[in-house]
């Protein structure tokens, strides 16, 4: 007597477990017939009691659970496993709809009985798959959305590039038709201005991204293209950059780019009107946070030949200072014996930097 109430017991206590697990849980017997389920099997499937209980798992309601897939499962892979986790099955149920359930299950085996039983637990992940397949079409849209946008915005670098050269070259051309040698100055100017633009916007979108630019990169491959198309063979004017790690907006980009080219061509120009050993124009980049300062100097003749005064009027300058306001920094300019050092600040903070020298 004792042992026949232990066993009801016992069959109550799993029953008891069975209908507190919230997901959908079946136990079922070695040939696949319901020995137990859940609650939840119950209300999810819409199914009951009588259908169910001592019933082949796949004749429940009327054949719906006859899956090739759940098949597969019970029939080949549990035999050879003790356990199967995450088991995805895709099927049309009916009254339910289509529903993509994640299957557990776990082979038992006693060690005083050759009798084997499955647990079977259903994770239903409809909402979470569909959630999936959306962010992935959404993720494929704007993948498409940024490819047009990249092919869109390389058209117009491609046209903006080839509107400023068509520019430079009618200035170029209009400067060797005139007579008069300050008009010639002027369109001189003019047609190198053009091209530091140019140069300016081809090496900005050489950058990697397009809404922050790397300052350092950015700037050194700036310095490269005024070296190689500025500075004469007869020259030795060295231009180096010194730029800390640091990113920057690619709209101030483009200011600072302008900046960095109407100074050093000024530098080239004006600082060197003899050849000098180890002439050097440097140009610095130091950033703290959101603050930034930016040098331009060089060791040039600075303040002593009276006839080349450091380039601070003109059309350059000009440039230079709508620039900075732009910017909402300030411009300095140091002017010595020993060379002109520009230096325009988004804020006050002591420089780290080697100097020209």
């Amino acid at each position: 007597m004792d042992t026949t109430q232990n066993l009801d017991h016992s069959q109550t206590l799993a029953q008891a477990i069975v209908n507190t697990i919230a997901e959908p849980f079946l136990v079922l017997d070695e040939q696949c017939r319901v020995l137990a389920a859940s609650r939840s099997f119950y209300s999810t499937f819409k199914v009951t009691h009588e259908q169910t209980l001592g019933s082949l798992l796949y004749a429940l309601g009327d054949g719906q659970w006859d899956i090739p897939a759940l098949r597969l499962l019970l029939e080949t892979i549990i035999p050879q496993h003790v356990a199967m986790d995450g088991f995805e099955v895709d099927h049309e149920f009916p009254n339910l709809g289509r529903r993509t359930m994640l299957l557990n299950a776990r082979k038992v085996l006693y060690d005083d009985s050759p009798d084997i039983k499955i647990l079977l637990a259903f994770v239903d992940v409809t909402v979470r798959r569909t959630i999936e397949r959306e962010k992935a079409e959404l993720l494929q849209q704007t993948e498409e959305l940024l490819r047009q946008k990249q092919v869109l915005l390389q058209e117009m670098q491609h046209r903006v590039a080839n509107s400023l050269q068509i520019i430079a070259s009618i200035l170029l051309l209009k400067a060797r038709a005139v007579t008069s040698e300050e008009t010639r100055h002027h369109l001189k100017d003019a047609h190198q201005r053009v091209m530091s633009v140019a140069a300016v916007q081809m090496h900005l979108h050489a950058s990697e991204g397009i809404d922050r630019i790397a300052v350092g990169s950015y700037l050194e491959k700036l310095c490269e293209s005024l070296a190689a198309s500025i500075v004469g063979e007869s020259q030795s004017i060295a231009i180096r950059v010194v730029a800390e790690d640091g990113t920057i907006e690619s709209a101030k980009a483009v200011s600072i780019g302008l900046i960095v080219t109407e100074l050093v061509i000024n530098a080239i120009k004006y600082a060197f009107p003899h050849d000098k050993e180890g002439a050097l124009v440097l140009v610095t980049y130091e950033v703290n946070g959101t603050d930034w300062k930016l040098t331009v100097a060089d060791n040039g003749v600075g303040k002593s030949v009276s006839d080349t005064p450091p380039p601070t009027h003109g059309l350059g300058t000009s440039i230079v200072k709508a620039l900075v306001n732009q910017l909402d920094a300030r411009m300095e300019v140091e002017a010595s014996p020993d060379g002109l050092s520009i230096t325009i600040t988004r804020a006050t903070f002591p420089s780290r930097l080697p100097q020209a020298a």
